[in-house]
Formats: C-alpha cells, structure tokens, sequence
C-alpha cells in the first residue's frame, strides 16, 4: 500500500510539473513542431480533434505552413474536452500512440479529416486502429501505447497545462506568447504572423 501511495505522489508531482512548464513563447523539448522548431516565431495552437472548429482551422493550419515554411514553429497542444466531447481524449491518445512510430502529424491530418467517421461513435478505438494500418505503423505496438500510463499522462499533463491558462476552448492560439483572437480568414492569420516575423528582423 506504501509503495502504491509513493508511486501515485510522483505522478502527480511529475506531471503537475510538466503541465506548468509548456511556456508560450517557446518551443518545448516535447512539443509537436511544423516548420523550424528552432524560429524565433512560434504559433501554438492548444486543439481538441473532437472539436469542429478545430477542423476548421486544421485546414487553414495547412496552408500556413506551406506559405512559411522553415519561417516559422507551428506547435500543436492537446486540450480535449472531455466535458463536451466524449472521444476527444481518446483521439488525444491516438495521436501520441501514432507518435511513438514517427507518425504524429499523420494521425493528427486522418483524425481531422476523418472527424465525423469517428466523431460520435460510442467505441472510436477500432476506428483508430483502422487509421493506424493506414499509416503503416505496428498496430501491436499502438495498441500497447494507446492504453499506456505514459501515454494517458502526457495527454492529461497538457491539458493540465492548458487549465492553468484558463482557456476558455478550443482552438486558441498564440503567436511568441501572445494570445490571439481567432482570425476570421487564412490572409487575417498570415497577416498576423508575417507582422511578427517582420518585427524579428
């Protein structure tokens, strides 16, 4: 009992740290990067895949990084809510299982792509694993790390993180540390970064 008691105190203690040390306006050692992870402009987005504007801004996301390229760190954050949406934290854990193989940023695009396949399903994890085949990763190890301790604690650190913020939703965003209104068009978001990058010359 002692020792499950010690075991349970370093969690909590390890990642109530890790949810406090995700800084705005820099690029964390286990952040999701876009681009150059070491450019002075970083635009961090704290996401939900459940979330429909969240897809939304997923596709303007896509454009942006092919308009700036290595200009600029695109950062991407969990923040499921789970009060609201109720395979968002599982998607959250697809993403960080797909992670370990290499394939972040490709789960990331299929969960968004395929958002309403898996959106309002009472069971999203055969879906899931449908997407992980997809993308060539050994399904053997993702289903080991979809359920994993270390998976679960990441996603829960973020979010953790991202209720210290006080965020109200989801997407937020935030350009070298500021947060921003969400722009109404993918040229408002360009003009918005291209300000900051010119402003670091």
């Amino acid at each position: 009992m002692a020792i499950v008691v010690v075991v349970l105190v370093v969690w909590v203690a390890r990642n109530w740290d890790l949810g406090g040390s995700f800084k705005l306006d820099r690029v964390h050692p286990q952040d999701y990067v876009k681009g150059n992870a070491s450019s002075t402009a970083i635009v961090i987005e704290y996401g939900d895949f459940q979330c429909p504007a969240c897809r939304s801004y997923y596709l303007a996301m896509k454009q942006l990084h092919i308009e700036f390229g290595d200009e600029v760190a695109f950062v991407y954050r969990h923040f499921p809510l789970r009060k609201i949406y109720s395979n968002a934290e599982m998607a959250a854990r697809a993403a960080e299982a797909a992670r370990k193989q290499d394939k972040f940023w490709e789960m990331h695009d299929l969960l968004f792509e395929k958002q309403a396949e898996w959106s309002n399903v009472p069971d999203p994890i055969p879906l899931f694993k449908s997407y992980a085949k997809l993308l060539g990763i050994s399904l053997e190890q993702f289903d080991a790390d979809l359920v994993s301790y270390n998976t679960k604690n990441f996603v829960k650190a973020q979010e953790i993180n991202a209720t210290r913020l006080k965020l109200q939703g989801t997407p937020t965003f935030f350009i070298n540390g500021e947060q921003i209104e969400n722009p109404s068009s993918v040229e408002e978001f360009k003009a918005l970064i291209r300000g900051t990058i010119t402003d670091r010359l």
